[in-house]
């Protein structure tokens, strides 16, 4: 008896074409501070997970210099780990 089993089909996600600039580069800054908290939030998701390169549109050396000030100001109470609902 030979069983035929449905192929799944995957659904087509639409594919990311669009490229995102640097804010960091449009705007100037050079250097990510740990003590600005609220430009590091805007790279942190609700639950305080660090957004990454691609979703935010960073280049290679600003999202470096994010992810070690949201790592430095994490360390120094000034930004949560986690963010419970």
């Amino acid at each position: 008896m030979a069983v035929f089993q449905k192929k799944r089909v995957k659904k087509n996600k639409k594919p990311y074409n669009k490229k995102l600039s640097c804010s960091l580069c449009k705007n100037g800054i050079s250097n990510v501070s740990y003590l600005d908290i609220y430009r590091l939030k805007r790279f942190t998701s609700r639950k305080g997970k660090i957004i990454s390169r691609f979703k935010s549109g960073n280049c290679a050396k600003h999202q470096k210099q994010i992810s070690v000030a949201i790592k430095r100001a994490r360390v120094l109470s000034l930004m949560p780990y986690l963010i419970k609902d």
